[in-house]
């Protein structure tokens, strides 16, 4: 466990922050390789077909992660307060109030998935090879959240080296995974998800067996679970589906632009898939100190030492900077290798339109930086509701540019989507952080 509270903040927030890092840095590489089997042993329409569904796979396991990662801030708010049981008891709720809404987007999500594949715009040739992804997907909601639940909270008590320990087995076990379903069995896409799934599973019982020996502050009882602070549970409500829909109208804004896309036809479609899953590298460093900062305030919000807080929150945004003018060079640099590296593609029209989409996109990072920073640190400073709002505004811009742009420009309406989403959705960022009151004082009684 790691104490956020007290110490250098550079150095616990750099220290914090490099397991997450090379968490989803792992991560990243599985999706990047499992992408590239599917291209390279199932061809371009399996890989297109991926892709045609990924915004819907990213809106229900985006919303899951961001709900366990609420769950933690009250967790890591308890731990920073020394209130040991509550530690407990908020993590047995997470589990139980998780659990329950995994069920239910299990439930929907098979119930109305071909609806949902239709409003989609999924090409009709498509369709088939992309439901038998997705139904997959879906159906292992539960075992999806149950890891990033356990690995949310030990990230809470400070503790980011298990987590990346317990995911570098999986990402290991699911590229074999990958080669075995895909390969040898000839399972298809199908295959592939499988893997994905089973690889999760396997994380979450591996992960829950270590936290029982290791860390008593996470070994539950059936006391626990019982009779819950309703107060408590309206806070881990309140986090936790604020972080659910936070990434959830990120999500639904791509969602639209996907369906947008699809339009647009296969070589659009796999030039989008390999720009967004380097995009998803690009803005590795985003979701790391994002994440940090949100355990980070969340904790010395709970010891009352909002000093640290604000010092905190301006060295994770200058290092987030740093790393912005890196992809930039690399974007401008080997932009086309990366893409060829993703897909395996020699198609000239998906290489030359994902590059585009790279060397616009990575120009205005700088916004992207403070948005990612600032609306996670709220999440752990308890406000709520600007992160929402700015979240919103997103969709909003998507959705409008989905029907307007994109008819109308092509792909290059794609493009210049999101730089102008970011510079609407900062504003309120920007303006709330510099009122709120907690951040007026230097520390609390």
């Amino acid at each position: 466990m790691k104490d956020l509270t007290k110490g250098k903040p550079s150095t616990l927030i750099l220290a914090f922050a490099l397991p997450i890092f090379f968490a989803n840095l792992l991560q990243l590489t599985y999706s990047l390789v499992d992408t590239r089997i599917v291209g390279t042993f199932l061809g371009e329409d399996a890989l297109a077909a991926v892709g045609a569904t990924t915004t819907l796979s990213n809106l229900i396991v985006g919303f899951l992660q961001g709900l366990s990662g609420g769950f933690a801030i009250i967790i890591a708010q308890k731990f920073g307060a020394k209130d040991y049981k509550d530690v407990k008891k908020s993590f047995a709720m997470s589990l139980t109030m998780g659990t329950g809404i995994a069920i239910f987007f299990t439930v929907f999500g098979l119930l109305f998935l071909q609806p949902i594949l239709n409003i989609l715009n999924v090409p009709s040739d498509l369709m088939a090879t992309a439901k038998s992804y997705i139904f997959v997907i879906i159906a292992g909601l539960v075992a999806t959240f149950l890891y990033d639940a356990c690995a949310a909270a030990l990230r809470s008590l400070g503790d980011t080296v298990t987590p990346l320990v317990i995911l570098a087995i999986s990402v290991a076990l699911n590229i074999v995974g990958d080669l075995l379903f895909v390969v040898v069995l000839k399972s298809g896409v199908r295959g592939a998800a499988i893997a994905t799934v089973l690889a999760q599973a396997i994380a979450f019982v591996v992960c829950w067996i270590y936290m029982v020996k290791r860390y008593e502050l996470l070994r539950l009882s059936r006391e626990d679970f019982k009779d819950p602070n309703p107060v408590m549970v309206k806070n881990m409500l309140g986090a936790g589906t604020s972080m659910g829909f936070m990434s959830s109208l990120i999500n639904i804004g791509s969602l639209t632009l996907q369906t947008a896309i699809n339009k647009l036809g296969n070589d659009y479609i796999v030039a989008q898939t390999a720009a967004r899953k380097l995009t998803e590298m690009f803005m590795i460093m985003f979701t790391v100190f994002g994440n940090t900062m949100a355990t980070y305030c969340g904790q010395n919000l709970g010891a009352g030492k909002i000093d640290r807080i604000k010092k905190g929150i301006w060295l994770a945004i200058f290092y987030t900077c740093i790393w912005c003018t890196l992809v930039i060079v690399a974007s401008y640099t080997i932009g086309d290798k990366l893409v060829y590296l993703v897909t395996g593609t020699h198609n000239e029209n998906v290489i030359l339109n994902a590059t585009r989409y790279l060397k616009f996109d990575t120009l205005f990072y700088y916004v992207t930086a403070v948005i990612c920073i600032v609306r996670n640190a709220m999440q752990g400073l308890d406000d709520h509701i600007t992160p929402i709002v700015s979240s919103t505004l997103e969709m909003l811009g998507k959705i409008v540019i989905a029907f307007t742009l994109v008819p109308h420009l092509g792909y290059t309406g794609v493009i210049i989507a999101e730089p102008i989403v970011w510079f609407v959705m900062v504003i309120p960022l920007i303006v709330q952080i510099f009122r709120m009151p907690v951040l007026k004082q230097t520390s609390l009684s």
